[in-house]
């Protein structure tokens, strides 16, 4: 095992743990302290001035540079690991843990040269310590067996297999322990793994970026918490809570901390307050008088101030939310989704906000929670949705707040609560196609994968404007890399095939998405309906059958007069010709959203020709007369496969911004 990897079998070594602990009173510890931009810590972490005050210490926390990297050394005089980021959890008042994330460099570098010599080394899973238990959060098993042993795998387990100079690799992702092969004459190593798995090779799915859980043990936890006490081994290494206070002593103790602390503050917020007076009233008198607008911008720059900011968007307190929301009144909800509820509300400075109220505050919801709001401040497109702001990612409960888009979804329009025969005429249609496809094609052109395009997620505005909302589940999709990956995520009926059968996501799993859209918006249908017969559970499924059975229009919503205005029934041709290149199952043979986007604005236009260079669709039809042949929108084309299952639950009251998952 390698000097690099020791340190999680070591991390837990008692005794360099009684070292931290043998000196200072939990008294004169803050009770957090702030660490650039991994924020507010407490315990079981400290700075490397005050090692007395945990067990887990962070190096250059004190550093005036906020975004300056910061270190933790596991375990004590071992090697520095970067610290990507901490998230510190209290599931009861017992029960303490955190998420502690951090990169092996050495793993990294090996990674990314590709190099074999990253899988010698285990990471073996800890064991409870007398003060934490440290589990690696996402790990996989591989099975590195010698050529020369000429290994059979199992047959009943569906493996992959990777070549190096001296030995194969066998693994499979998300295997469970029971399923888990022999391999009798094989070495078993433990690694860890991306929380989106790329399972086309191991280098691709390993990460030098590793999770570890930390959590208390009991007799810590009560120690520290409860008894005011701090966590030590005595001379015999056996547990005891040492330098607990007198009665009386730690309330005395934390008021001290709190006069200390709170005057100080008092006093600057009171000069601040004259500062700004002195400063309004000096520019009125010097004729200069701010326009109420003005005033309102100095005091959300005030507050702003006040609250900090997150990846550059403004910071809002949970008791802001609260009150915005009126304590999240249900009478407020504007619809629900598998990770949250959004609610209506109104800021002091007037705007409406739609708040996205995460149901856990677990480490993957403060994952999902980070990740959209890193995705959504780095875009600017007219036809995504804004981010107006979110609570801190260490608040009780994860909020985010976003521009409220009064009409409801594209799903409610179509055939939800503001479904309405004609309401949604064909122009309207292809403007909401053309403008959702504008926004996706700016989403890839920005490495930028939603992950979970459906009508549910594209908002309007009065003007039937779309706004494309919901990036809980998107990923970055960086220039070198062909694909990302992930255990099946997003919504059934839309998604990708190849997510059961490769795991792997690209780009163009969400023109396979899109390709439903398309179809809904020519249907009206939705894109599951557990009414319809089995093998049309799935409305992709059922618009190749129509097609095939030359019957596209009895697929066609009657509202849209297909059979009465030629103009439109060939557009709605081409849109399904269209739609059906995006939802082939196999990934190649779908275009890209740059191409689909094009298309539609040359379908829109009426033009006769088509570049199928730029375009890429395959034997797309021309501007169709009404006597064109609607077989031949299968020329060349492989059914695409979808699959029956359903795996989440939708609700929505038609006027849902950002609800699902």
């Amino acid at each position: 095992m390698s000097r690099v990897h020791q340190f999680v079998s070591l991390l837990l070594f008692s005794k360099f743990l009684a070292l931290l602990f043998a000196a200072g009173d939990q008294g004169t510890c803050p009770p957090s302290f702030h660490c650039g931009y991994l924020g507010n810590l407490t315990f079981p972490f400290t700075t490397t001035e005050r090692q007395d005050c945990g067990f887990l210490s962070i190096r250059n926390c004190d550093d005036h540079d906020p975004k300056k990297f910061k270190f933790i050394q596991l375990p004590p005089n071992g090697k520095l690991f970067q610290v990507i980021g901490i998230a510190q959890l209290l599931s009861s008042p017992t029960t303490h843990f955190s998420t502690l994330q951090f990169r092996d460099k050495h793993f990294y570098d090996l990674l990314q040269k590709k190099s074999c010599e990253a899988f010698r080394n285990n990471y073996t899973l800890p064991h409870i310590s007398d003060f934490a238990a440290f589990t690696l959060v996402h790990t996989t098993t591989l099975f590195l067996c010698n050529h020369t042993l000429h290994v059979n795998p199992p047959t009943n387990i569906n493996m992959s297999k990777y070549k190096c100079d001296d030995y194969d690799i066998y693994y499979k992702l998300f295997m469970e322990d029971d399923d888990k092969p022999s391999f009798t004459a094989c070495k078993e190593v433990q690694l860890p793994i991306k929380d989106v798995p790329d399972a086309s090779d191991p280098f691709s799915f390993l990460t030098g970026d590793v999770n570890s859980k930390v959590e208390l043990t009991d007799n810590c936890s009560d120690c520290y918490y409860r008894q005011g006490g701090q966590c030590q081994l005595d001379s015999r290494e056996i547990f005891c809570c040492g330098n607990v206070p007198k009665q009386g002593l730690r309330g005395n103790a934390r008021l001290a901390l709190g006069l200390g602390i709170g005057i100080p503050c008092m006093m600057l917020i009171g000069l601040l307050f004259f500062f700004l007076r002195y400063k309004r009233k000096h520019a009125t008198s010097g004729g200069h008088m701010e326009s109420k607008d003005s005033y309102s911008d100095s005091s959300s720059i005030l507050d702003q101030a006040s609250s900090g900011e997150y990846f550059g968007v403004p910071l809002f307190s949970y008791a802001q939310l609260k009150e915005v929301t009126n304590n999240f009144d249900h009478t407020q909800e504007l619809g629900d989704g598998g990770f949250g509820t959004v609610y209506y509300g109104k800021l002091p400075d007037g705007r409406e906000v739609a708040v996205k109220r995460l149901y856990e505050h677990n480490w993957r919801r403060v994952e999902q929670f980070m990740n959209e709001v890193k995705i959504l401040t780095r875009l600017r497109h007219k036809n995504l949705v804004s981010l107006y702001g979110c609570t801190s990612r260490h608040s009780r409960e994860l909020l985010l707040v976003y521009e409220y888009i009064s009409n409801g979804t594209v799903a409610c329009h179509l055939h939800g609560g503001l479904a309405k025969p004609g309401l949604l005429p064909w122009p309207t249609r292809m403007k909401i196609a053309i403008e959702t496809a504008s926004a996706l094609a700016y989403l890839h052109a920005s490495d930028i994968i939603h992950r979970d395009v459906k009508t549910n997620n594209i908002l309007l505005d009065n003007n039937f404007g779309v706004k494309v909302a919901d990036f809980g589940l998107s990923r970055d999709f960086p220039n070198d890399a062909t694909h990302v990956s992930t255990a099946p995520q997003g919504s059934p009926g839309y998604l990708d095939p190849e997510y059961y059968s490769r795991y792997q996501l690209t780009s163009k799993s969400d023109v396979y998405s899109f390709g439903v859209v398309l179809i809904e918006l020519i249907s009206s249908k939705p894109a599951v309906d557990l009414n319809r017969s089995r093998d049309e559970i799935n409305l992709s499924n059922l618009a190749v059958r129509k097609i095939q059975e030359c019957a596209i229009g009895e697929l066609v919503d009657p509202c849209l007069g297909f059979d009465s205005d030629s103009g439109v029934k060939g557009m709605i041709i081409s849109v399904a010709g269209l739609a059906l290149q995006c939802l082939q199952g196999e990934t190649e043979l779908r275009p890209s959203m740059d191409e689909v986007l094009h298309e539609l604005q040359r379908i829109k236009s009426g033009k006769d020709e088509i570049d199928v260079d730029n375009v890429g669709v395959s034997d797309a039809p021309a501007a169709v007369s009404p006597e064109w042949d609607e077989v031949g929108l299968l020329k060349n084309m492989k059914k695409p496969t979808s699959p029956d299952t359903v795996t989440d639950k939708w609700e929505s009251k038609c006027t849902t911004p950002n609800a699902s998952g």
